[in-house]
């Protein structure tokens, strides 16, 4: 199953799961019904912002939506099982390194975030408080978290909670490479 398919049935699985119908889940994630049904039926290539503000809708991670709907949830995943996904408006490339559905806390993410690139996300709320580390392993990148903006180099890391807009940008001429440690707080009364 290529990505996009494997995106579009994660989406499909995870709003039945919670019982939305495709206007509850606008509703709730601010996306329209009509591209929910696109992505859903495999018809649009999503960009990283849409599928981030669905995350939040269906109460997971961005991550959670590139992993198979029925995974068995094994202790490993090899190089080669951990596919890649470019965002189709700027270009990033992430791949999920975690084992899909691993009982962990914790996912793990490998970007590489092209020369010249900008990826802004919206703060919506959430069911569960989601926490990131953005680790530095090659390259420069500027990441803004609120109205903080760091100015990241290798082997820098920052930690922070998605709940405020957040964007990355690469101003250099070199692609930037980093890792994502992502975890989730148990769910809100």
């Amino acid at each position: 199953m290529d990505i996009n398919a494997r995106i579009a049935a994660r989406v499909s699985s995870l709003r039945k799961e919670r019982d939305l119908s495709l206007d509850a889940l606008a509703h709730k994630s601010d996306v329209s019904r009509s591209m929910i049904s696109l992505i859903e039926r495999g018809q649009s290539n999503a960009t990283a912002v849409v599928l981030e503000k669905l995350a939040a809708g269906l109460g997971v991670t961005l991550a959670s939506l590139f992993e198979e709907s029925a995974a068995n949830g094994g202790p490993l995943i090899r190089r080669s099982a951990q596919l890649e996904w470019r965002d189709p408006q700027s270009g990033y490339i992430r791949r999920n390194v975690s084992p899909p559905n691993a009982q962990s806390p914790m996912q793990i993410v490998d970007v590489t975030f092209p020369a010249g690139a900008t990826v802004a996300y919206e703060s919506v709320e959430r069911d569960r408080s989601v926490h990131q580390q953005i680790w530095i392993l090659d390259g420069k990148i500027d990441i803004t978290v609120g109205a903080e903006t760091y100015s990241l180099e290798p082997g820098d890391c920052l930690a922070f909670r998605l709940d405020r807009p957040t964007a990355f940008h690469n101003p250099h001429r070199k692609p930037a490479r980093y890792m994502v440690a992502i975890t989730t707080d148990a769910l809100r009364p």
